[in-house]
């Protein structure tokens, strides 16, 4: 795919600092440039620009499934930040995106719930999750911001839920779904929890959803109650598994059972704090004797793990992810590290391989959040960690510049909240290149095959 004419000019003439860093001759193969700076395979989607009149200034959490007409689809959050807006602003809105030749082109996407731009009077929806029954209903779940906050607006909502029985092009109207009052939330009741779910549910031995969340504490539970930066927000690692998707009910009839919640959510050290929890952005794979692996990310420094042996009832204290039994820790600042599992039946772990900017005052252990690494891992069986890892390899990056050239931009991320297929043997990793570009890159046996795994 190349920029045509149109998306060429509305794109060089709205991006602020455009003109500052690019002479006008050159806007053409800068945009060009920076469209293919991470050398993607699949491109599925160039945002219009950032004067906000196409309102799709950042897109994230692109999670690519197999459609039950057997096209891919995807959804994701989109919202008018990025054009030239402040953070205050963000207003995030749900939107679905369906393909029909295997990822190479893409429909233009379609709003399934949420405003339209940041001025619209409804409330933001957010980090829509996809589930598809055996009859073919797409159920999209989503936090829905009620205009309250806790530490974070686009964080803090009711769980709601819409469906489409057509394949993506007409969706139902939201309704909410009933979630329990932790132990973690508003002590008054009047503020609604904080929590995402970040990749797409995977299917349980008796034919469910199961998931895992970030849920963060309301500032009222925190033991650090003025912090200097988001990274340290308590949080912990639940688990939400749907029992009855594949009846079709209502949204609001989902059934919804809860494991590692509450008291016994899975806990990680704050490495300043070890009374304090910091655990995020969970990721599960299946292992070949059926237990689960769960990698997630903290303030620690590293990539923390845990397991379950019955199918995600229960699980163990999280453990620091080591290269192999008494190796060294997985480097990781506070990103997400998602797991996958390859068409061949190892995996893949998507990381930073830094420990953050932990020196830096304030904190600003969050990143750098590039370049994108894989660690290749093989299943160990009779081992104290079960997956085994290789030493990582440079998978993509972007220079560290922001899409406009500049290199003091915010957003210079990559390889953060993505989602992996594996259809018809190939392995793609779909990815929001600096939450812009919404883009695939091949996991190809010819990368992988200088990383070994320890024996």
């Amino acid at each position: 795919m190349r920029l045509n004419r149109r998306e060429i000019l509305m794109m060089a003439g709205a991006m602020p600092g455009l003109g500052a860093q690019v002479a006008a001759g050159d806007v053409k193969a800068h945009l060009e440039r920076e469209l293919r700076r991470s050398k993607p395979d699949y491109i599925c989607y160039v945002p219009g620009h950032w004067d906000g009149s196409t309102r799709d200034g950042l897109n994230e959490h692109f999670l690519v499934f197999d459609g039950p007409d057997g096209s891919m689809m995807a959804v994701w959050t989109q919202s008018d930040i990025g054009s030239g807006l402040p953070n205050t602003n963000q207003k995030n809105r749900i939107v679905f995106s369906r393909s029909t030749d295997d990822g190479v082109t893409w429909q233009k996407p379609v709003r399934v719930v949420g405003p339209k731009s940041h001025d619209a009077p409804e409330y933001m929806a957010s980090w829509g999750f996809p589930m598809v029954s055996k009859r073919g209903r797409i159920y999209v779940i989503y936090n829905q911001n009620t205009g309250s906050r806790g530490w974070v607006e686009m964080h803090t909502g009711k769980m709601a839920g819409v469906y489409s029985d057509d394949n993506g092009r007409t969706w139902s109207r939201g309704q909410f779904i009933e979630m329990p009052a932790s132990p973690y939330d508003d002590p008054e009741g009047k503020i609604p929890g904080e929590w995402i779910v970040w990749q797409i549910p995977m299917r349980d031995r008796k034919g469910g959803y199961l998931v895992g969340y970030t849920h963060w504490f309301h500032p009222a539970r925190c033991r650090m109650q003025k912090v200097e930066a988001w990274t340290q927000h308590e949080s912990a690692v639940e688990f939400m598994r749907f029992t009855n998707v594949d009846d079709n009910p209502e949204p609001r009839d989902l059934k919804v059972r809860y494991h590692a919640w509450g008291d016994k959510a899975l806990r990680v050290p704050y490495y300043r704090d070890p009374l304090m929890t910091v655990a995020q952005e969970p990721s599960i794979v299946r292992l070949p004797d059926q237990s689960l692996f769960c990698v997630m990310r903290t303030n620690s420094g590293y990539i923390w793990y845990s397991t379950s042996k019955d199918d995600g009832e229960n699980w163990c204290s999280p453990r620091p992810l080591l290269r192999k039994d008494f190796g060294l820790p997985i480097l990781q600042p506070v990103s997400c590290c998602p797991i996958y599992r390859l068409a061949d039946g190892r995996y893949v772990l998507l990381h930073h391989n830094n420990r953050g900017a932990y020196t830096e005052k304030p904190e600003a252990t969050w990143g750098p959040r590039r370049p994108a690494f894989i660690a290749l891992g093989e299943f160990r069986p009779g081992k104290d960690q079960p997956v085994w890892f290789s030493e990582s390899k440079q998978l993509m990056d972007n220079d560290d510049v922001g899409v406009d050239g500049d290199p003091k931009s915010r957003q210079k991320n990559i390889g953060v909240y993505t989602s992996f297929t594996t259809r018809k043997g190939d392995n793609v990793l779909w990815h929001p290149e600096r939450k812009f570009f919404l883009l695939g890159k091949k996991i190809t046996p010819e990368f992988l095959a200088d990383l070994k795994v320890p024996r």
